[in-house]
Order: structure tokens, then sequence, then C-alpha cells
């Protein structure tokens, strides 16, 4: 079958090698090893899930090769903390935090500025919500999310609306030629709700019995989304450190939940 060149960002798309992810594995092994070439080949082999990902934002800005660059960084954070033992595909780690990198760009330089109030109550609003949800075994209102920030409901509606992006769950976000990642796949599955708050509640419990620092680390990793570099300039440790705390916490909760 022929290859057909198609150009985003002056890049032939043609020309880039999609690693497999026997290849994958095995250059994570390389550079966390301390291969000094490993982590080119894995930016190199990731470029085309970078350009795929650009597709859903092209009609959002006519610099697409600022975008591209913005997308490499999302996915060099990725390449940063992606962690071996968590025994899921890189593809499916990597692509929240190259959507999220390119949505922080695009709202810090939109052409209709969010005041940065707005902003840290959204944010605010959502970790919030993610916390009283964790909480309660059930997703929280808004009802309840004004209470606990002790705010009318009008203003955190309009908060997080300001914020919010319309896209369909089907939207395909990528594909190397075989299995096509859809947005859906990144969405928790509310089929079954009883699991699900079964789950939560065993979640809740393992989370309390874990050490104070495990448990910060797993809350802001996870919920809040910050990465390993973000919370060690926080912390003051190192991000070496951060990994170890996060993997250890990862295991007790395993642990606890069995």
């Amino acid at each position: 079958m022929a290859r057909h060149k198609v150009e985003i960002c002056g890049v032939n798309t043609a020309n880039i090698k999609v690693l497999s992810s026997e290849e994958q594995m095995e250059l994570f092994k390389k550079m966390q090893a301390g291969d000094p070439f490993a982590k080119d080949d894995l930016v190199n082999g990731n470029l085309k899930l970078v350009l795929s990902i650009l597709k859903r934002f092209s009609n959002r800005t006519d610099n697409m090769d600022d975008l591209f660059q913005v997308g490499c960084i999302g996915l060099i954070k990725a390449i940063d903390n992606f962690d071996l033992s968590h025994e899921v595909k890189f593809s499916t780690y990597a692509v929240p935090m190259i959507v999220g990198e390119l949505k922080r760009f695009l709202r810090d330089n939109n052409s209709i500025r969010i005041a940065r109030s707005i902003k840290d109550l959204a944010y605010k609003a959502l970790r919030t919500k993610e916390e009283l949800t964790s909480l309660h075994g059930r997703e929280a209102t808004l009802e309840e999310v004004s209470k606990e920030l002790n705010l009318p409901v009008y203003e955190i509606q309009n908060a997080l609306d300001s914020m919010r992006d319309t896209i369909s769950m089907f939207e395909p976000i990528y594909n190397d030629g075989g299995d096509t990642i859809y947005l859906a796949d990144q969405l928790e599955d509310k089929s079954n709700r009883s699991e699900v708050i079964d789950t939560r509640i065993s979640l809740k419990a393992a989370l309390e019995g874990l050490k104070e620092k495990e448990r910060y680390i797993l809350m802001e990793r996870y919920i809040v989304g910050k990465t390993q570099m973000e919370l060690a300039e926080e912390i003051g440790i190192s991000q070496a450190q951060i990994s170890r705390l996060e993997k250890s916490g990862l295991e007790n909760v395993k642990r606890l939940m069995e």
C-alpha cells in the first residue's frame, strides 16, 4: 500500500516511524538504564501521536508550529513521567498529558482572555468536586460544591462553563494503524454504578490507610493531575523520590484493597 504524504508543521508524516509496544518498552528500559539516545528515539517515534492530536485543535489557532512545539513538550513530560510498572500502553498515558498541555497553552494565549481568578475558581471547584465524589462514593452536585466553597452556585457554574470545550465522546484522538483511541476511552465507565461505588468506598478506605505524604502525592497526581516534576518543586524533594513514593503508595493501595 502506498504511503501518502501528509504535512503538518512541516513534518512529513509518511516518514515518521511509529514504534511498536515492544519497541517502546525496550527504549524505556534503555532510557532508565542511562542510554543517552533512547529518549530521542522515544520522542521521534511518537511524533505521529502529537500530530494526530493537533488535528483536534486545528481550528483553534493560526500558528500550528507553536502548537506542535507545545504538544512535543507534553510528549516529553509523558516520557519523563511514564512508569513501566503501571502496565498501561504509553499512548493511553500520554494522550491526556499532551491534550492538557495544548489546552493550557490555548487558554493562556486565547484572544478572549479568561481572568485568572475565574480559572482558579474553576480548578478549585473541580478539585473539590473530585474530593467530595471520592468521599461520598457518588458524583458530587454543584450545590454540594457550592456549600463546601461557601460560594453561590451560579459563580461556580460560570467558572466551569468558561473553561469548557464541547467535543464528542467518540472523537478519535489517535490511530497508529491499529486500534483507534477515542475520547470515550479516557473517560470513566459508569455503566455499573454499584460496582463503581463499592470500588470508591474501598479506595477511600485504602487511601486513609496510607502515610500522609503518599496519600497527598496520589491525590495530586491522579485527581488534580500534577506531574511528578511539579510535585517535586512544590514539596522540595527530587523527582526520583516522588516517583518512589507514588509507586509505594500505589502498591499499598492495591494491597489494602485486596
